[in-house]
C-alpha cells in the first residue's frame, strides 16, 4: 500500500499537532499491550501472525493491531497524538513523517537500537528515509511497493511478440523506444488496423497497446516515473528533505510531453476515460498492457479468462533501471509509557523471522528484509503468482525511495490537479516552471 491514495489534510494535521503529547512515563513493567496501528487490512492480516511466536519469546507482553481504513487513518492517528491516546507504535507514511517528528511526536529509536544491537543492515533499502533533519532514526523500514508492466498474454501472442519480448523494454524521449514499437502494435482500432499499420483511426480504438499513463501522480510511481528516472532524471534536488521538485527540468518536460502524446495518439486512454482501476482495464479486453502497481498483482493473478504476464518498466537503451518505490515505516509514538515492550515488538517485527512470515500471507505485501522477500517470491511461484520481477529489482539495487520532504499532504492537495490538468490539455508545458517554484514555496512552509 502507497501513500496514493491519502486523503487526511495537511490543515487538519497542523492544527491537531499544536498539542503535542508529553514524552511517556518509561513505566516497564513484566505484564502489558503494545497497540500496534495500520491502514492495512492485509498488514494487519500479515503480522497478526507473528503475534504468537513474539508473546512467546516475551513473556507477559501482549499485541494489539487495530487496522482503520485509509481515508480516516490519518486524522484519527493525529487526533489520538493530541489526546495523548495515541498507540504505541503505527504504521506511517513518508508524506506525514515530517508533521509528526517536527512537533515531537515520534520517540528517537537511536539508543534503543544501540542498547539491544539491532542490525539495520537486514534492511535492503529504505533506512536513511526514516532519519529526521536532526540526524536521529524514527523509524524502520517495514514495507515497500513498486510498478511493474502486466500484460495480456493472449494479446501478445496474436500479436507476434513472445513474453521474453517484453522482458526488456527501452526508452527515450526522442522515438519512444521499444516500448513505443511494441505499445503501437498492440493497439488495434474498430477495423482492426494497428497502430504501427497504415490506415489506423486514432479516433476509434478498440484495444488500446498500454492502460492509462495521464496521471495526477506528483511522484508518478507507477506512470511517467519510470520514464523520466531511465534518462538520468532526479525527482528532487536532494534524495530527502530537498527544497523543490525539479519540475522545469528539460527531461521531465520531454517525458511528460511523451505521456500525454500516447493519449493524443491513441495507444493509451485519455485521463478518465476508465473510472475502474488497472485490472479492470486489462480484464475488460480493451487495453493490452498496464503500468500498475505491485499491489496490483494478486488481482491480476486472479482474472477470469485473462493471462496476465507480468514484465519490468522501461530501461534506458543502455540497461538503466530505476523504480520509485514508496517505503512505509514503522514508528513509535513518543507518548508511549512502554518504550521498551513497544520496541521489542516494533523490532520484532524487523526481524527476517517476522517479516518471512508475515510476507507469505499476502502477495501485495512486500518486506523490506531482503531474505524475506526471497521467501516471498518463492512462495508466491508455487501459488502461480509470479513476482520475481519485484525481487529482482531489489537485488539489482534498481529500487528508488520516495524522498521525504516537508509539507506532503499540503504538496498533494496542490500539485496533483495541475498535473491532471496538464494531461486534459487544460494547460500546456509553461506549466512546469511554476510548479517547481510553487513545490519550493510549499516546502519551505
Amino acid at each position: 500500500m502507497t501513500t496514493r491514495k491519502f486523503a487526511a489534510t495537511a490543515a487538519g494535521v497542523a492544527a491537531l499537532l499544536t498539542l503535542t503529547a508529553c514524552g511517556g512515563s518509561g513505566t516497564e513493567g513484566a505484564g502489558a499491550t503494545v497497540d500496534w496501528w495500520t491502514w492495512s487490512p492485509e498488514q494487519a492480516a500479515a503480522y497478526s501472525e507473528c503475534i504468537p511466536g513474539f508473546e512467546k519469546a516475551n513473556p507477559g507482553i501482549k499485541v494489539n493491531i487495530t487496522n482503520y481504513n485509509v481515508d480516516y487513518y490519518f486524522t484519527k492517528l493525529t487526533a489520538g497524538f493530541a489526546a495523548k491516546d495515541a498507540p504505541d507504535a503505527f504504521q506511517n507514511s513518508v508524506t506525514y513523517f515530517q508533521s509528526y517528528a517536527s512537533l515531537g511526536q515520534l520517540l528517537p529509536l537511536d539508543s534503543l537500537i544501540k542498547k539491544t544491537h539491532y542490525g539495520l543492515g537486514a534492511f535492503a533499502d529504505g533506512v536513511d528515509l526514516w532519519k529526521y533533519t536532526d540526524g536521529k532514526q524514527y523509524g524502520l523500514p517495514l514495507d515497500w511497493a513498486g510498478s511493474a508492466l502486466y500484460f495480456n498474454k493472449d494479446m501478445a501472442r496474436k500479436a507476434g511478440l513472445k513474453d521474453k519480448d517484453l522482458q526488456n523494454l527501452t526508452w527515450d524521449a526522442k522515438d519512444g523506444g521499444t516500448f513505443l514499437k511494441v505499445v503501437k502494435h498492440l493497439t488495434i482500432d474498430k477495423n482492426g488496423v494497428r497502430g504501427d499499420e497504415p490506415g489506423f483511426d486514432k479516433k476509434k480504438v478498440k484495444v488500446y497497446g498500454i492502460g492509462t499513463m495521464a496521471s495526477n501522480d506528483n511522484l508518478g510511481q507507477t506512470t511517467w516515473g519510470p520514464f523520466a528516472s531511465s534518462t538520468g532524471f532526479k525527482l528532487t534536488d536532494k534524495p530527502n528533505w530537498p527544497s523543490q521538485f525539479n519540475y522545469s527540468n528539460p527531461r521531465f518536460v520531454d517525458t511528460m510531453d511523451f505521456m500525454r502524446s500516447l493519449s493524443d495518439d491513441g495507444y493509451a486512454p485519455r485521463l478518465k476515460e476508465f473510472t475502474t482501476g488497472t485490472a479492470d482495464e486489462i480484464g475488460s479486453g480493451s487495453v493490452a498492457m498496464v503500468a500498475g502497481g505491485s499491489w496490483d498483482a494478486p488481482a491480476l493473478a486472479k482474472l477470469s479468462g485473462v493471462k496476465v504476464g507480468t514484465a519490468p518498466v522501461v530501461s534506458s537503451p543502455d540497461g538503466k533501471r530505476s523504480v520509485l518505490s514508496n517505503m512505509n515505516g514503522n514508528n513509535i509514538w513518543a507518548g508511549t509509557d512502554k518504550p521498551e515492550q513497544t520496541w521489542k515488538w516494533v523490532s520484532y517485527m524487523g526481524s527476517a523471522q517476522c517479516q518471512s512470515k508475515a510476507a507469505v500471507v499476502n502477495g501485495s505485501f512486500f518486506p523490506s528484509i531482503k531474505t524475506s522477500m526471497d521467501t516471498l517470491v518463492k512462495s508466491s511461484a508455487k501459488q502461480g503468482l509470479d513476482l520475481s520481477v519485484f525481487g529482482t529489482y531489489q537485488t539489482k539495487g534498481e529500487l528508488l525511495p520516495a524522498p521525504a520532504y516537508n509539507n506532503g499532504s499540503q504538496m498533494e492537495s496542490e500539485i496533483r490537479p495541475q498535473f491532471e490538468a496538464f494531461f486534459l490539455h487544460q494547460k500546456d508545458a509553461g506549466l512546469w516552471p511554476a510548479l517547481q517554484k510553487q513545490t519550493k514555496t510549499i516546502i519551505a512552509g
